[in-house]
């Protein structure tokens, strides 16, 4: 048995293409979940190589090294909260968050993801943030302040200067505007 670290391998809906992808290669998967799947290889199964460039066709690839896997759960992490948990309470601050799960300083990890990707980790965050902050505008479940206190905004205020400062709109603007300016988890990386 063998794992496999997959790149942008973000949302569940991931799990069936790559299993999918890996099955007609002739590799059975025994366990798979977001970022890496345990595989038993064949005779006739391909090889790594032939799989991370299948893979790179499908807007993957597989992560090679200690240091790219570390940027690659920062990711999921940073995911993780924004996206999935609901931080209704706002109790985790998303630097403490990243570095209780990844067990790395948020210095390290930052240089890391610096390192090997376009983009700073915390303009990463802002992204997700900023994506996350239209959801719950469009979801209308919410009023601007729940919104800007889940997503660890110390204000209303500073939570629509920095949403205009990335999108060029104030969130009236937003509401009353074309909401399908909305970009996708895996186009953020």
């Amino acid at each position: 048995m063998e794992i496999l670290y997959i790149r942008n391998m973000m949302c569940k809906c991931c799990i069936p293409i790559i299993t999918n992808i890996l099955e007609n290669n002739n590799i059975k998967v025994k366990c798979i979940k977001l970022g890496y799947v345990e595989v038993v290889f064949s005779e006739n199964s391909s090889t790594i190589d032939e799989i991370d460039k299948i893979l790179q066709k499908e807007g993957f690839g597989l992560v090679m090294g200690r240091e790219k896997r570390i940027v690659e759960h920062t990711k999921h992490a940073v995911i993780e909260l924004i996206h999935q948990m609901n931080n209704v309470n706002s109790i985790v601050q998303k630097s403490d968050y990243l570095v209780e799960k990844l067990n790395l300083s948020y210095q390290q990890l930052s240089k890391l993801f610096s390192k090997y990707e376009n983009t700073t980790l915390e303009r990463f965050i802002i992204q997700n943030k900023i994506e996350r902050i239209k959801e719950l505008i469009d979801s209308e479940e919410f009023t601007l302040s729940e919104i800007a206190y889940m997503m660890d905004y110390s204000s209303v205020q500073y939570l629509s200067g920095q949403f205009k400062k990335e999108t060029g709109l104030t969130v009236s603007e937003y509401k009353k505007g074309d909401r399908r300016e909305r970009i996708a988890i895996e186009d953020l990386l």
